[in-house]
């Protein structure tokens, strides 16, 4: 089969909405959630899904999608998409490498004159990193149908409340129901893999298995403030609590290499000086795993290990969970059509990995069937300017996908 260089010009994009007007910092990509660059990007994604053969709407909730009809005017949707969003200092292919793939997907067979039993479509997700306000996912829910109870009140760092944020945007919460996608089949993502394997693998595919749970806490440990000079039997050092127990949570996370990760990603020392003992540390463990149960069961570990040290060391102890996000294993039906894809477009075997960092693919689960497909990322760096995808292997993905639906319409 004769395949067009979407992928190529996919990545060209990429590179094109990595700066100004398409980021919010001039020296790097940053681009939250209705910020300008947001704003700016919808424009030109909408430009292309409509030179794609698309009809463009934005939802109520902010995502932006590109509907390519089927046989039928009623016809059932194959959905296709990731996110826009990006964290500040962020890479140019995380989330929008796949919404720029599916583009170049429809865009494939519109210069064809193809349409299949169902449509198309292609939805760039607006809130996926959570990177402006503290929420989490809010494109992706809405369009799931998940309810969701959403303080519009939060404010950025600049003070903007999300509520005043969404009016600018002619957005409310109370409409991010009518998001809800209807009549979909499946959902598909395709992504960078963050993650080495597949460089190390010298593999450009990989086939997702499923996506880790998450959940978050923050830790409170308190002791006694004191002069530095205090007698170390007579101290009661919550930053020492709070060493000794960052080094459990890592020796817990490790023994199971395959599936659990647990992090220490943010320490606070409460009036830290040179000559004081501490008295108060909080801290946040986040805690993933894609095997059903292991982190609830590491979470309940953890938090006997921090107590015991905590009795052992005259420590006060407060664990509260602020974050609870259910994983996904994707379908086994689409695993087995995007794996004969990639076979068939790449003349590789892609390797069934699993995710331990959170897409909207676990969300679009609770709506439809999914299936995600990983594509090589140098060194397995993301979340960085550093990251760097090949030509090669971002057409290979373009290819596996258009043979994927092509497959995907023969089971229909």
């Amino acid at each position: 089969m004769d395949f067009p260089t979407g992928g190529v010009r996919a990545k060209a994009r990429c590179d094109e909405l990595g700066v100004a007007p398409f980021s919010d910092q001039p020296d790097g990509l940053f681009r939250p959630y209705l910020g300008p660059a947001h704003k700016a990007t919808q424009e030109r994604l909408s430009q292309w899904m409509t030179e794609a053969g698309m009809r463009v709407e934005t939802d109520a909730v902010g995502n932006i999608i590109g509907h390519y009809a089927g046989t039928t005017p009623d016809a059932p949707v194959l959905l296709v998409g990731s996110h826009v969003d990006s964290v500040r200092d962020g890479g140019r292919y995380d989330g929008m490498l796949g919404v720029l793939l599916g583009i170049e997907l429809v865009s494939h067979f519109h210069r064809t004159g193809r349409r299949f039993a169902f449509a198309l479509e292609v939805i760039g997700f607006g809130d996926e990193e959570g990177s402006r306000f503290p929420t989490y996912m809010m494109g992706s829910r809405s369009a799931a149908g998940l309810t969701q109870q959403i303080d519009d009140n939060v404010t950025d760092p600049e003070g903007v409340t999300l509520r005043d944020a969404l009016a600018a945007w002619g957005l409310e919460t109370s409409r991010f129901m009518t998001a809800r996608r209807q009549n979909v089949l499946a959902y598909v993502e395709a992504h960078i893999e963050q993650a080495p394997y597949l460089d190390r693998a010298a593999l450009p595919l990989g086939l997702v298995r499923g996506i880790a749970s998450q959940c978050r806490y923050r830790v409170t440990l308190t002791g006694q403030a004191d002069h530095a000079g205090t007698a170390m039997h007579e101290r009661r050092d919550a930053l020492a609590a709070a060493a000794e127990a960052i080094t459990a949570i890592e020796k817990i996370g490790a023994q199971d290499p395959a599936d659990l990760v647990t992090t220490v990603g943010w320490v606070s020392v409460e009036n830290g000086a040179p000559n004081i003992v501490p008295g108060r540390v909080v801290l946040t463990i986040d805690i993933r795993a894609v095997t059903p149960g292991v982190r609830e069961d590491v979470a309940q570990q953890i938090g006997d290990t921090l107590q015991t040290l905590c009795i052992r060391r005259h420590i006060g102890l407060e664990i509260e969970r602020i974050q609870d996000l259910k994983g996904a294993l994707c379908d086994k039906r689409l695993n087995t059509l995007l794996k004969q894809a990639i076979e068939q477009s790449s003349g590789t075997t892609p390797p069934l990995l699993l995710s331990q960092a959170g897409h909207d693919a676990m969300i679009m689960a609770h709506l439809a069937p999914m299936t995600m497909l990983f594509i090589r990322c140098k060194d397995g760096i993301s979340h960085n300017p550093a990251e760097s995808v090949d030509d090669a292997d971002v057409e290979a993905a373009h290819q596996a996908m258009v043979t994927f639906v092509e497959r995907f319409g023969e089971t229909m």
